[in-house]
């Protein structure tokens, strides 16, 4: 079809960019309240400075073009976080706490799903420099806020932990690749096929201690199984600790624990988190800790945050009742003209009445009249 578009490409109508726009403000608003400063990444960059280091993880969702100046080949943003990340540690180079929230369009050469769109309007917000608990915490309470602002409902925090599986893996020995065939196992909880992949694994102890990793999910009593199931090695319980510190210090929250919830094999290097919600199968948003990224632009940092695609937290929110806009006769009164700015300036929408379409003006449920020398708003009938 001439001008279709393509496929898990779609147009944003009026209503819904309204809604899009509105919430986006919202949110943008309530992190700036709380110190995140807005940037604007570039929609465009090298491919080397998008998929290096722990970018690597977002190789083949980029769309490549080459750049008719240089000849060099350019991606198509995915995801904005490494570009942030990018901007915090090479432009701002501060030398304390620096916190820093974005909103905008990444492409993906697949859809992540079947019901998602290529084409995300990604927003989040990421905390840079601090390398304590303190920090995740301050995130997720930020992401709690954000879905509240959207009135999501039935709201669930999935919490996991991926030096939990660097820690089992190391024991178990895994070389590299056997580690990411391990990790893309776990993530499907594909039990079967890590019993094949681990059957060599001499260590039985460490063997079963990765296998039990996707039956360790729940509340916060798993913590408790997973002590008893995995081995006792330090940086194990030092995760599990890091784990019951968050679900004391977030007792408000709808906290779940899945310690096999992983993902960002290059890209996480601890606390991981997923929030659900609005009635949708898949997570509305994803987070954790990235320490290492930073290193990749000359720089390690401590760095924690989250990003949400605004289109589908739109499509999970309640939809508003509007109000019509309010048709306005086109005359040369000054009363008149001021009594439209007046209703502009407080958020109505005036529509001028052009002639010749009377009848025509969908949306609209008022008009402006004149009555005993007064400009008043009376219902369109």
């Amino acid at each position: 079809m001439r001008w279709g578009l393509p496929d898990f490409i779609q147009d944003v109508l009026p209503d819904e960019a309204a809604r899009l726009e509105e919430l986006r403000r919202r949110l943008l608003d309530a992190f700036r309240a709380r110190g995140y400063q807005l940037v604007i990444p570039p929609l465009v960059e090298y491919l080397d400075a998008l998929t290096t280091g722990a970018g690597q993880d977002l190789g083949l969702r980029t769309c490549q073009l080459v750049d008719q100046l240089t000849g060099r080949t350019m991606g198509v943003r995915a995801d904005m976080t490494p570009q942030v990340t990018r901007i915090d540690s090479h432009l701002l180079n501060c030398a304390g706490v620096s916190r820093l929230c974005y909103c905008g369009s990444v492409l993906h050469t697949r859809p992540s799903s079947l019901t998602a769109t290529r084409e995300p309007l990604q927003l989040g917000a990421e905390l840079y420099g601090h390398a304590g608990l303190e920090a995740d915490i301050e995130v997720l309470r930020l992401l709690a806020e954000a879905l509240r602002l959207a009135d999501v409902p039935m709201m669930r925090f999935d919490i996991g932990h991926v030096g939990l599986f660097h820690v089992l893996a190391d024991n178990a020995g895994l070389n590299e690749a056997a580690r990411e065939e391990t990790f893309s196992l776990l993530r499907g909880k594909d039990i079967p096929g890590l019993r094949m992949l681990l059957a060599d694994v001499k260590d039985r102890a460490a063997r079963e201690a990765i296998l039990a990793l996707p039956e360790l999910y729940g509340g916060v009593e798993v913590l408790d199984v997973a002590e008893a199931r995995l081995p006792q090695a330090p940086g194990v319980a030092a995760a599990l600790d890091v784990l019951r510190r968050l679900a004391i210090e977030l007792d408000d929250l709808p906290l779940g624990f899945d310690l096999a919830d992983l993902r960002g094999y290059r890209y996480h290097s601890g606390l991981m988190f997923a929030a659900y919600g609005g009635g949708s199968h898949a997570a509305l948003a994803k987070g954790g800790r990235y320490d290492r990224v930073a290193e990749n632009f000359g720089r390690a940092r401590a760095a924690t945050g989250f990003s949400l695609d605004l289109r589908e937290l739109v499509h999970c929110s309640p939809v508003p009742a509007l109000d019509g806009a309010i048709l306005a006769p086109l005359e040369k009164d000054p009363a008149l003209q001021d009594e439209i700015t007046k209703l502009r300036n407080t958020g109505e929408i005036v529509i001028d009445l052009l002639p010749g379409h009377e009848g025509t003006w969908a949306g609209c449920d008022r008009q402006l009249v004149k009555r005993e020398g007064c400009w008043i708003i009376v219902a369109l009938h």
